[in-house]
């Protein structure tokens, strides 16, 4: 299946290298790779995240990478990584969407 980034999801990703970076840019590279590196998992499986609770849809799941939290959308065709969140911070009340 082949995986997608919302525009959302590609700018939590350079607010977490942004903020990680500012401390430590090999850190900061090193954390994005990770994230990005669970696309495969996603793409390969994509039920193979955990529901996420805060929605309780079957097709919204997320993977766990560090304190991150990757949320995102399964489709017919293609699945869509709509977030990526810290795991203290909390999600909206609304589900996500492509």
């Amino acid at each position: 299946m082949r995986v997608d980034w919302t525009r959302a999801a590609l700018a939590d990703l350079e607010a977490i290298h942004a903020f990680i970076g500012a401390d430590s840019p090999h850190y900061a590279t090193a954390v994005v790779d990770r994230l990005t590196s669970r696309c495969s998992q996603v793409a390969t499986f994509p039920c193979s995240g955990e529901m996420v609770p805060e929605y309780q849809r079957e097709d919204i799941r997320e993977v766990i990478e560090y304190s991150y939290r990757m949320i995102y959308l399964v489709g017919d065709s293609v699945t869509w990584i709509v977030a990526i969140v810290h795991g203290a911070k909390p999600l909206t009340d609304s589900p996500p969407t492509a």
